[in-house]
């Protein structure tokens, strides 16, 4: 980037960066997590022999998201130690969780030009894929730097983004404007991106990832387990990723839902852990009998919810329930992805905010696999009807199955893109 714009973000990132890592530290106090390898948030760590290839996926749902290509990398590349750094500890054990010791999982650094070179310096980079929407300048000029060639893979930007973006467009435009490689989700992000100075050229529509999902054979079994555990003659329905102010809607429809099917069973899931206590007092005060997943214990007759209280789980309670609720919709977050549960053959729900995964909503809604309610008495009346109807669920399950399996082949089309990068590395 210009000198004038690296000097200027530079000063507001070393004036920011004290503030972050306090928030972090303070964090910390509830998710210990947090406190982890802290140094690695300063690009400290051990160096990697041979060079590697990196992939940044910010949080949990962006390591999902990844989760199918970091697995065709080191099935092409098993000679090539892969990093994938992440920003969160939630993060860092999905990932942990998802890849073992075949992959050497990291706290992305600060974008701070010291950080950077440290991180680069120890990891040495091959090649740099960057999931979705993460824009880090001086991150991106050591890339460049050291003429490592840096690929946004299965990549979004909302409107929102866009208009952010612009207002420092000087920064963001050069940011992009040398040899970073845009494989954008969809036509209209490819735009987005070039609107905010990604070079037409180097833009390219391969499409999401997410579609690319595969279910693995221990997720159906440990589904079974857990459907067992809890009765199999009970409905079972699973709100996945849910956000302060939803889970009241969500409680309330659950009620609603008893006077028709008494013992029908939520198992509730907070998109973020440090939630995962918050909200288990928040039931204690309501009154509400539940069961802590992570207990491993039967929800007797008297338990109407199942918290979900550990990182990791959600895809298994997908695989044992009758109905999946995507979250973040009945507030306005933007949803979260829909994709995990359909590709498990779920029939779907959500609310009216899925900003975040338009086009993937749209193709569900679509096709009949995905229905949008608005309030917790008409998402009682849908759950009622589904329950009580194995076809219908069976129909939108079948839905949900084709609309994936019609939509994959965006990892195909990135890889076309990566090989001859790694190639030439």
């Amino acid at each position: 980037m210009p000198v004038r714009y690296r000097l200027i973000y530079g000063a507001a990132a070393y004036a920011l960066v004290p503030l972050v890592a306090l928030v972090m530290l303070w964090r910390g106090v509830r998710e210990r997590g947090y406190w982890r390898d802290f140094a690695q948030r300063f690009g400290v760590g051990r160096t990697l022999t041979p060079s590697s290839i990196w992939v940044h996926a910010v949080s949990v749902g962006e390591v999902q998201a990844s989760s199918a290509l970091v697995r065709e990398l080191i099935a092409r590349y098993p000679a090539t130690p892969l990093v994938l750094t992440t920003a969160t500890p939630a993060g860092a054990a999905r990932a942990r969780a998802l890849f073992g010791t075949q992959v050497d999982v990291r706290f992305v650094p600060f974008d701070l030009p010291g950080a950077a070179r440290r991180f680069c310096e120890r990891v040495r980079p091959q090649l740099a894929l960057i999931m979705e929407t993460e824009l880090w300048p001086n991150l991106f000029h050591e890339c460049r730097a050291r003429g490592v060639p840096l690929v946004l893979a299965s990549a979004r930007l909302s409107p929102r983004s866009v208009a952010r973006y612009r207002r420092f467009r000087g920064l963001f435009a050069d940011t992009l404007a040398h040899g970073v490689i845009v494989a954008a989700q969809t036509t209209a992000d490819a735009e987005r991106f070039r609107a905010v100075g990604a070079p037409a050229a180097r833009t390219h529509v391969t499409g999401n990832l997410k579609f690319d999902i595969t279910v693995a054979p221990e997720v159906r079994t440990r589904g079974r387990e857990i459907r067992a555990l809890h009765g199999t003659g009970r409905s079972l329905w699973v709100a996945g990723s849910t956000h302060a102010r939803e889970e009241d809607i969500l409680l309330a429809a659950h009620r609603a839902l008893q006077s028709h099917n008494p013992q029908a069973l939520l198992a509730l899931a907070p998109r973020h852990p440090p939630r995962f206590a918050e909200v288990a007092a928040w039931l204690e005060r309501d009154g509400v009998s539940f069961v802590r997943a992570s207990e491993h214990k039967a929800a007797d007759a008297g338990a109407c919810v199942l918290l979900i209280d550990s990182v990791g789980e959600l895809v298994n309670y997908y695989a044992a329930g009758d109905v999946a609720f995507v979250g973040g919709t009945l507030v306005p977050i933007g949803g979260h992805n829909p994709l995990e549960p359909a590709a498990i053959g779920m029939p779907l729900l959500c609310g009216p905010h899925y900003a975040n995964s338009q086009e993937a909503s749209e193709l569900l809604i679509e096709c009949g696999a995905l229905q949008v309610v608005r309030e917790a008495d008409e998402l009682a009346g849908r759950l009622a009807s589904l329950l009580a109807d194995p076809g219908d669920r069976e129909r939108l399950a079948q839905a949900a199955r084709a609309t994936i399996e019609r939509n994959r082949g965006a990892l195909e089309r990135l890889m076309a893109l990566i090989e001859p990068l790694l190639a030439s590395a």
